[in-house]
């Protein structure tokens, strides 16, 4: 019984290597190209002008380490003396402040007229101005592009369909393979 399998392996062993292939050509009856949709991301970008508060651009701002305040002082006094003389009664010392407040003021004016203003980066005031702003994002175009062909070819009057990378043109090289059949 083993040597009976083992005879009938080896001569179907025998038979496969008598299969012979060989190389023809066939005539191509179609080649229809096959269309798939792919996304292209490219980016879009548009530009656009705003109004915005620039803090801490230059702003005219007085330090308080080159002020002199003596012409305050001394026109504080003056103003609150003169007031005192001007008023009566209750109005005396409504006219006093008043003096005061108005003396030292002018007495501060006076004695500041003469220095330039300092700047400072540290403005609490606000500057508005316009600047640019580039604003992007992606977008998908959607693109067809040929995934491959369908063709159809005949070999020895029967027709044939598979798919290919590229148009084989108006014939196709075919491997052939002849193998006996068992009866």
């Amino acid at each position: 019984m083993k040597r009976l399998v083992i005879a009938s392996l080896f001569a179907t062993t025998l038979l496969g290597a008598q299969a012979q292939s060989f190389t023809d050509h066939a005539r191509v009856r179609s080649a229809e190209p096959q269309y798939e949709t792919v996304n292209v991301p490219r980016n879009e970008c548009s530009s656009q002008w705003i109004n915005e508060d620039r803090r801490g651009a230059y702003q005219t701002q007085e330090r308080q380490q080159d002020r002199q305040y003596g012409g305050a002082i001394v026109g504080g006094l003056a103003g609150g003396v003169i007031g005192h003389q001007i008023g009566g009664g209750s109005g005396k010392d409504a006219a006093t402040a008043l003096g005061v407040v108005l003396g030292a003021i002018t007495g501060d004016r006076l004695e500041n007229r003469n220095q330039p203003p300092q700047y400072s980066q540290d403005s609490q005031y606000p500057q508005y101005g316009q600047r640019e702003v580039q604003r992007c994002r992606t977008v998908n175009d959607p693109q067809s592009r040929i995934a491959g062909y369908r063709v159809t070819y005949e070999y020895r009057g029967q027709q044939y369909t598979t798919m290919m990378r590229s148009n084989p043109g108006n014939s196709l090289p075919v491997r052939v393979s002849v193998q006996p059949m068992e009866q």
